[in-house]
């Protein structure tokens, strides 16, 4: 059988808007074999090459007709939730995040909005009405109150965390105030791990009990999903998806089979890499002696060095002071830190059509941006469970929304008084 042209299953990915790391999951195989298929040396399955075309399609029926539903996206950063909810056929109605740095990577990556972005959410809390009408509520609301390290941080300056830290903590109370005046269909929100150990669960509770009981959300479900089988990087995120009404959803047989993705498929060649990148003598012997120091006290602190075949550790929004957590080894020199666009392909940010994510901002911005953002495949795989279900209750709200009812007949208005008068 003849060899298709090298370019033919690379368009047909870019066209279904996957990524190499999804395209290989999708297909249950490892990257670099699905980078041999995509170069002609291997021929790839059929299914799988239906798979693409089927996924054309639907990208196809969801761009050309009315989207499948509306959902506004708060604390948006520089959307990876909303990346993960267009892929179903999503349209973002309204987007709320205060950071004007992440405000730019956005418009640059959104740049068809038909409305602006809002900045600080409380006025939209106190005027939740001034948010037009959607269906699915997005939510990425502060972490630093619930993370370990923004509570260690706290706890060290003194400082009040969770819902006692007025800043952030309470910011979860705005989203409860724009579902409870619009009442959307679902919900998803994200947050750290630890959100459900903070203040020991009591904090979670008090999540849970405002979704469930106060708001009357009779499907509440939550789970902590680790980012390893989609992107290199073991990084941890809390999920609680919620519908208005009854739903058969659940986070069960989630994980993906096959092999997980290695650094080596997000890595620049070592060519491409500037020499800024490359930690300075100084820095590294520092990096080096501190993470001894601690060593001798039997603590795990330190930096860590990673290898193309390697997982890493979680990228956090203080990469860009030290790179210590993710250090990538190069031969015969000293490590060198992660760049921008490897940490997006890190992060698993990549527009729909296969083209990069785009970086305005520096790269201090940038390294923020990603430490802070969402895995986009794992919300991807999230929506693509949550699917049906908004689908199923998108269409039960429709089908409730009738006209107003025709004004009664002239007979029937003139036959009532005599109706009266007889009783009287």
């Amino acid at each position: 059988m003849p060899k298709k042209p090298k370019t033919h299953l690379k368009d047909l990915r870019e066209r279904a808007g996957l990524s190499l790391a999804e395209a290989a999951f999708r297909a249950g195989c490892s990257e670099r074999q699905m980078r041999r298929y995509e170069d002609g040396t291997h021929e790839p399955s059929p299914l799988y090459v239906k798979l693409l075309e089927e996924e054309i399609a639907r990208r196809a029926k969801h761009e050309a007709g009315p989207p499948a539903f509306t959902f506004i996206d708060l604390f948006a950063g520089i959307g990876g939730l909303r990346l993960g909810f267009e892929s179903i056929g999503g349209k973002c109605v309204f987007t709320s995040e205060w950071d004007k740095y992440c405000n730019e990577t956005y418009r640059a990556n959104f740049p068809g909005d038909d409305h602006e972005i809002a900045g600080d959410i409380r006025p939209y809390g106190e005027h939740p009405e001034k948010i037009p009408k959607f269906d699915v509520l997005l939510a990425g609301f502060p972490c630093q109150p619930f993370s370990i390290a923004g509570v260690s941080k706290k706890n060290a300056l003194g400082r009040p965390h969770g819902f006692d830290c007025d800043k952030q903590g309470t910011l979860f109370f705005e989203i409860e105030r724009i579902i409870r005046h619009h009442r959307p269909a679902a919900f998803l929100l994200e947050n750290v791990k630890n959100l459900e150990r903070h203040d020991k669960g009591r904090t979670f509770a008090v999540i849970m009990d405002t979704l469930t009981r106060e708001l009357g959300y009779r499907t509440v479900k939550h789970r902590v999903i680790s980012s390893d089988p989609w992107v290199p990087q073991k990084r941890e995120r809390i999920f609680i998806a919620g519908f208005r009404d009854e739903s058969s959803f659940t986070f069960e047989n989630f994980e993906p089979d096959g092999p997980h993705p290695r650094l080596g498929s997000i890595l620049n060649g070592h060519n491409r890499v500037p020499e800024k990148y490359t930690l300075t003598a100084h820095l590294w012997q520092y990096l080096q002696d501190y993470k001894e120091k601690h060593a001798s006290k039997g603590n795990g602190f330190g930096c860590s060095v990673f290898g193309p075949n390697d997982v890493t550790r979680t990228l956090s929004a203080r990469y860009y002071k030290d790179g210590s957590e993710i250090l990538i080894e190069q031969k015969g020199t000293r490590p060198r830190r992660l760049m921008p666009d490897e940490c997006a392909r890190l992060m698993g940010f990549v527009h729909h059509d296969g083209r990069d994510w785009i970086i305005p901002v520096s790269d201090t911005q940038a390294y923020k941006q990603f430490g802070n953002a969402v895995v986009v495949p794992v919300v991807k795989v999230v929506a693509r469970h949550m699917e049906p279900h908004i689908l199923e209750a998108v269409a039960r709200d429709r089908k409730k929304v009738t006209p107003f009812p025709a004004p009664p007949k002239a007979e029937a208005v003139k036959a009532k008084p005599k109706k009266k008068a007889a009783h009287g």
